[in-house]
C-alpha cells in the first residue's frame, strides 16, 4: 500500500485489511503492518516494491498538500518515500493503480515531478466510503482479473466475484467461479494497453504480486501477490 502519512491513513488500513480477507494477509504489503521491529525501513521498503506486481497509491485530499521547502508540494522533494515508492514501481514495471478517495480529482502531469509523471496515465479507481463496500469488492474483481495467481489464493479464502456468473447447485444455490485471464506485456516499464476484462492504462511486465505502497512481489509463487505500505512513513 502506497499512501502519505496524514492524508488518507485509514482508508490504506481499510483496503489492506479487505486485501488480506480475500488474497490472505501474507500477500498483501503495508510497511506499518509487514516491516518487523528492528527491521531496516528503508531497505524493506524498496525491496517490497521491487517484488510487487501492483502498487495501489492512496490519493486523498491532502495527498498534494504543500509541505516541502520554499512551498513546495511534498512530492518534490527527491527522498519523499510516497514519491520513492511511485517511481521505484514504476521504473521496475510493476501495474500502479491510483486509488482516488472520494471527490479527489484525477491527477495531472503538471501536478507531478516528471520522475513519477507516468502515474497521471495510470488508469485510476475510486474508493468512496459511502459506497465502501462495492468499491473494495470491484477493486478485489480487478486485481483477481489482473493477477491470475491470485485467483486461487481468493478461491482458498471463499471469495466469490461479484461479476462471477451463477451455477446452479444440487441444493439450489449458486456457486461462483473465479475466472482469471493472462496478460500478456510487450514492453518492460512502459505504458500499454490491458488485455482482459480491466481496462484501462497500465505500466507493463509485473514481477510480482500486489503492492499497496512500498514493496515489491516475488517472482512466480514466491513473489507477493498484493502488498501494500504507507509511502512517506517514517521509520
Amino acid at each position: 500500500m502506497n499512501y502519505r502519512t496524514n492524508d488518507e491513513e485509514a482508508t490504506a488500513t481499510l483496503v489492506d485489511r479487505e486485501l488480506s480477507r480475500v488474497f490472505g494477509n501474507e500477500n498483501v504489503f503495508r510497511a506499518s503492518k509487514s516491516i518487523g521491529p528492528g527491521s531496516c525501513f528503508p531497505q524493506e521498503l524498496l525491496a517490497a516494491v521491487r517484488r510487487s506486481s501492483v502498487l495501489l497509491a492512496v490519493i486523498g485530499p491532502r495527498w498534494l498538500e504543500v509541505g516541502g521547502s520554499g512551498g513546495q508540494s511534498l512530492l518534490e522533494d527527491k527522498e519523499d518515500w510516497t514519491r520513492r515508492e511511485i517511481s521505484e514501481a514504476l521504473e521496475t514495471g510493476a501495474v500502479v493503480i491510483p486509488l482516488l478517495v472520494g471527490g479527489v480529482k484525477r491527477l495531472r502531469h503538471e501536478d507531478l515531478p516528471a520522475e513519477i509523471g507516468g502515474l497521471a496515465d495510470c488508469q485510476y479507481r475510486r474508493i468512496n466510503h459511502r459506497n465502501a463496500g462495492a468499491d473494495l469488492m470491484g477493486l478485489a474483481d480487478d486485481l483477481v482479473k489482473l493477477l491470475p495467481e491470485l485467483a486461487a489464493a481468493a478461491r482458498s479464502n471463499g471469495y466469490q466475484s461479484a461479476s462471477a456468473p451463477l451455477e446452479e447447485g444440487a441444493d439450489g444455490a449458486g456457486g461462483a467461479g473465479v475466472r482469471a485471464r493472462g496478460i500478456k506485456h510487450r514492453q518492460r516499464g512502459g505504458i500499454g494497453n490491458l488485455n482482459g476484462d480491466l481496462s484501462g492504462t497500465f505500466v507493463s511486465e509485473p514481477q510480482g504480486p500486489v503492492h499497496t505502497g512500498s514493496g515489491h512481489l516475488y517472482q512466480a509463487r514466491e513473489k507477493y501477490l498484493g502488498r501494500a505500505s504507507p509511502a512517506t512513513e517514517a521509520p
